[in-house]
């Protein structure tokens, strides 16, 4: 049998056993109910914990970021908390956050339950709006030091030339794929310039439905990818359909996001740069994962002809979009 390559699979030791040995390494005692969740960057798990409420575990991707780096996503977890804002923050056991054992560093928070929420209502909208005005306010209080920048080359370039250099494209669309991305990396930059100066602030970095938890109200979960970035980057994602309904719901979304931090209309412009931006990066996010068993079972279509023909469409829709009118949002 060929030794497996940690790099490329670097949770093939963690079975159920050592799971429990990772969590007991705290002090904490499970009682051997694990269920494991929907995450795939790393590896999240529901823990029973003898004679107390089940907690959530989260594994961190060997190798992805520093322990400076997971540590300042804990820290800003904390100060949003520390603003009574509804974010699960890491617990604290034994004076710190942040636990190591054999080789694997993780976290445990508090579990709480909830679904995702109906962005179809305006007052879900506007309630939304208002805790990431009150989020954001937080994040522009100080600055990342150790966290990444949301940028066009990390969200870009890096991916297009990820995705070309190590053949994912399929050759028949290789330079479809190719002329393609070079025209969607201009109209990304035109965009940014379209915007001017822009002001970036610590973000919860991949703010989509499935990161808010919804019970008499939202509490947001999931700093993994929290980077410095324009504001808009946490708002976008609420957004659908046609630009007109984006625009109510934008026009929502401010409505009680302005509250509590202002917004630069000038990002309206970044919007569809954006969105660009993340089919790209996610395309190459899986490419580079895929050699952990865990994503050919989570992502089958991925690396089919079908998969590129439909991103390629996807993404000429998006070279479109970029030459319109940013949403027009009523004052």
């Amino acid at each position: 049998m060929d030794p497996v390559n940690e790099t490329l699979q670097p949770y093939y030791r963690l079975d159920p056993e050592e799971l429990i040995k990772v969590i007991e390494s705290t002090g904490l005692l499970c009682d051997g109910r694990l269920l494991a969740l929907n995450s795939y960057e790393n590896r999240v798990y529901q823990v029973g914990i003898e004679d107390a409420a089940p907690l959530v575990a989260k594994v961190y991707r060997p190798g992805r970021w520093t322990d400076e780096q997971i540590l300042e996503e804990h820290t800003f977890a904390q100060e949003i908390a520390d603003a009574e804002i509804p974010l699960i923050a890491p617990m604290v056991i034994n004076g710190k956050t942040l636990h190591e054992y054999d080789g694997f560093r993780f976290a445990l928070f508090e579990r709480r339950g909830g679904h995702s929420p109906e962005l179809d209502q305006q007052t879900v909208r506007v309630w939304l709006g208002r805790f990431l005005g009150r989020i954001h306010a937080v994040g522009a209080s100080t600055p990342f030091r150790t966290r990444p920048e949301l940028t066009i080359k990390s969200f870009g370039r890096e991916p297009v030339q990820t995705l070309l250099e190590e053949n994912w494209i399929p050759p028949h669309l290789e330079t479809a794929f190719s002329s393609l991305s070079a025209d969607l990396l201009t109209s990304v930059e035109a965009s940014f310039e379209r915007a001017g100066k822009i002001t970036k602030i610590r973000l919860h970095g991949d703010c989509h439905p499935g990161n808010i938890l919804w019970r008499d109200g939202p509490h947001f979960v999931d700093l993994d990818d929290c980077r410095s970035g324009p504001a808009v980057q946490d708002l976008w994602m609420l957004l659908s359909g046609e630009s007109y309904e984006m625009a109510e719901q934008m026009k929502d979304v401010l409505d009680g996001y302005t509250q509590f931090h202002h917004f630069n209309r000038r990002e309206l412009h970044l919007i569809e740069a954006l969105r660009t931006l993340r089919m790209l990066h996610h395309a190459a996010w899986l490419a580079k994962r895929w050699q952990d068993p865990a994503f050919p079972i989570a992502f089958p279509w991925f690396g089919e002809p079908r998969y590129w023909e439909d991103l390629i469409l996807g993404l000429r829709e998006q070279l479109g979009r970029m030459h319109e009118e940013p949403l027009q949002i009523p004052l």
